[in-house]
């Protein structure tokens, strides 16, 4: 298979991760109970789980295992960032110009100018407990010798979890901001700190196994 035809797939199924993740997100914003929001949040990742989509947060953990594929396997994630993005931007962009927006304008807004006001030592950290829950999801999903409704239940336990406890995922993020309307030089910043915490929280768990088995 030719680059450019691997990677414009990567991209599509990374952009697909992305619009699951932008309906997650509409929902969760729809929904003026934060638990059943959060429970609901998880159809996102489930449904990029099923249908086998590029996450970012599902694949960076297994940057640590990579070896000598690594240069091909970052230049997978960067695609798979850019995917994830686009995806995100597109429902957020386009449930602006929907009916529903007014419902969810004032939560939304209100969200995203409270990530932006944060610290970055404080979305790096919360961005990295958020990356260790995200890699269990994932990989414990892949695991075929459990039974399927374990697996599932926790793809739920996981969203549920990093919601209510309020870390910061950077796909969900693209999606508020671009709902929001606020991206600038300042947003940027604030994703790439929260990729960061939520990269090293994916890889901390499969680093440590790693080096268990040394």
């Amino acid at each position: 298979m030719g680059i450019a035809i691997k990677s414009g797939k990567i991209l599509l199924n990374a952009f697909f991760a992305g619009l699951f993740i932008g309906v997650a997100g509409t929902v969760f914003l729809s929904v003026p109970d934060p638990v059943v929001g959060a429970v609901l949040f998880g159809f996102g990742l489930l449904g990029i789980l099923v249908f086998s989509f590029k996450l970012y947060t599902g694949a960076i953990g297994y940057l640590a295992v990579q070896g000598r594929n690594t240069p091909a396997y970052l230049y997978e994630l960067l695609l798979i960032w850019l995917g994830n993005l686009a995806g995100c931007f597109a429902v957020g962009t386009l449930i602006r110009h929907t009916r529903m927006f007014p419902e969810i304008a004032a939560r939304v807004e209100s969200i995203a100018a409270a990530k932006l006001a944060d610290s970055s030592i404080s979305l790096l950290i919360l961005a990295f407990f958020c990356g260790m829950l995200m890699f269990t999801a994932v990989d414990v999903f892949k695991k075929e010798h459990l039974l399927s409704p374990a697996r599932v239940v926790m793809v739920f336990l996981c969203v549920v979890v990093f919601i209510l406890s309020r870390f910061e995922h950077c796909i969900a993020n693209m999606y508020y901001f671009s709902a929001a309307a606020v991206w600038d030089m300042d947003t940027l910043a604030a994703v790439l700190i929260m990729t960061l915490g939520n990269s090293l929280g994916g890889m901390m768990i499969p680093a440590c196994g790693k080096i268990r088995k040394l």
